[in-house]
């Protein structure tokens, strides 16, 4: 029951996703708007060097990272087995358009950004360090 409350959690923060990613774009790469796009992600993860594991992993340090490596979550069997996943700006565009396209049974509930410009300024705020 736990996991089906999670799912549709997801699933609603997903549609979320899928609505404000209408609104005004980002320019491309821009980590600024890639932080206010990243707003709507955080309900299931962080970013903060050192904080704890959500409903979804921290993603502290994900671009250049191989999937399924953050410290102390525990990854779906999919997951765990998409070793040569490698987070690089290409896989994760990929990611943010449609999971299940790159790890196909991933337990990640999650729409999609189906705006270019909205992941390519999530990924450059991913790929700034945090201080």
């Amino acid at each position: 029951m736990k996991k089906r409350a999670i799912s549709m959690v997801l699933a609603l923060a997903g549609v979320g996703l899928m609505a404000g990613s209408a609104a005004a774009a980002p320019a491309a790469g821009d980590a600024v708007a890639g932080k206010r796009v990243f707003l709507r992600c955080m309900a299931c993860h962080a970013v903060t060097p050192g904080a704890p594991n959500k409903v979804g992993p921290n993603l502290a340090g994900v671009v250049g990272r191989k999937a399924g490596m953050a410290k102390g979550f525990r990854y779906s069997a999919a997951m765990t087995k998409a070793t040569a996943v490698k987070w690089d700006e290409a896989t994760l565009d990929k990611w943010l358009t449609r999971p299940a396209s790159v790890v196909p049974g991933t337990s990640m509930v999650f729409a999609g950004l189906p705006n270019a410009a909205d992941r390519k300024a999530v990924i450059a705020y991913l790929k700034k360090p945090v201080p």
